[in-house]
């Protein structure tokens, strides 16, 4: 006769999986179960296999570089899986023991005990999306750090703009430079045409932005979001592909404690004290967000560059412009606050 129902824990990794079965009554036994290799036909094996003894089964692993494929699998068979954040898996203080065996015997102790908290998984279409976000992202660090070579080159060789930098006059005056060895001129033509080669790479990817962007499920959201001052097409196309469906938080402060805005505490007895905010969840999403609130320091204005006409990335399609209420939205915000 099936045993009712069991919790497995898996710990994956590029080649193997370790698996833990728990059984589902409290205080029941958690065995080892052992390694397979990470491949389609040994965890449907496994499944099978499971699926023979237990009526109904609940797999769980932690988020890491191998993705979601092995929740996709294992959901599209009709079998219940979570995906938890290693960050937030209790540890035990002072228990520096960790191997493949014992996270996997963990995860199933945990998932049986409710004490795991399974993150949202997007669909194949909007994983995609993040990965494009998240690669001009990595190609505009590329930029910050090829800048960061031409200016200290510079420095070396006592050369400094006295203008505004990285402008089109700026651009020139790098082409104009000249050094007294050739190596050194070579060294710099280099660093210059690595900038150059971020640049386009990152224009590219911005491009690709903005043609998938309106064929994708949030291209609303994306719209809606470039409606605030301070948030162009590459912030509402980050915010929406990193946060996913808004729709999961049931207020506003989940949504300011899952960007790790909400403010800390350490507290004990009567005594209060507070901490900063706590920084927690997606870093790119959280600075792009102090950056745009920055813009809020400034009377609302449509530039050159926000004129409807040239604004890029935004659907005007009975939606209006994308400053509209920007005025309402300042004046609810105290002048103390807005001074910063």
């Amino acid at each position: 006769m099936n045993r009712a129902h069991a919790f497995v824990g898996l710990d994956v990794h590029k080649d193997t999986i370790a698996v833990a079965v728990a059984d589902g009554q409290a205080g029941g036994e958690v065995r080892f179960w052992g390694n397979i290799e990470n491949t389609p036909e040994r965890l449907r094996a496994l499944t099978d296999k499971l699926t023979s003894r237990y009526q109904t089964i609940e797999f769980t692993y932690e988020a890491g570089p191998c993705g979601y494929e092995i929740y996709r699998g294992l959901t599209d068979r009709g079998l219940g899986c979570r995906v938890v954040a290693p960050s937030l898996i209790p540890r035990r203080p002072g228990d520096r023991v960790k191997n493949d065996h014992r996270d996997a015997m963990t995860l199933a102790r945990l998932a049986r005990a409710g004490g795991l908290t399974a993150e949202w998984v997007p669909d194949p279409v909007h994983e995609a999306m993040r990965d494009l976000v998240r690669a001009r992202h990595a190609a505009n660090r590329d930029v910050r750090h090829a800048r960061q070579r031409v200016q200290s080159f510079l420095l070396r060789h006592g050369l400094s703009y006295p203008k505004k930098a990285w402008t089109a006059r700026h651009r020139t005056w790098l082409a104009d430079r000249g050094f007294p060895h050739a190596a050194q001129q070579v060294a710099f033509q280099s660093y210059l045409n690595g900038l150059d080669q971020a640049c386009a790479r990152r224009e590219q990817l911005e491009s690709q932005i903005r043609e998938l962007v309106p064929g994708w499920s949030l291209a609303g959201l994306v719209a809606v979001l470039q409606a605030l001052r301070g948030v162009a097409l590459v912030v509402a196309v980050t915010v929406a592909a990193e946060v996913g469906d808004m729709a999961r938080f049931e207020n506003p402060k989940q949504l300011m404690s899952f960007l790790g805005l909400s403010l800390g505490e350490h507290s004990s007895g009567r005594t209060t004290r507070p901490r900063g905010i706590t920084k927690a969840g997606n870093p790119t999403v959280r600075s792009l967000l102090f950056e745009a609130a920055w813009s809020y320091r400034h009377p609302p204005k449509v530039g050159s560059y926000m004129a409807p006409p040239r604004a890029p990335g935004f659907a005007t399609g009975g939606q209006g412009h994308r400053l509209e209420g920007a005025v309402a939205a300042l004046e609810a915000v105290p002048a103390v606050a807005r001074q910063g």
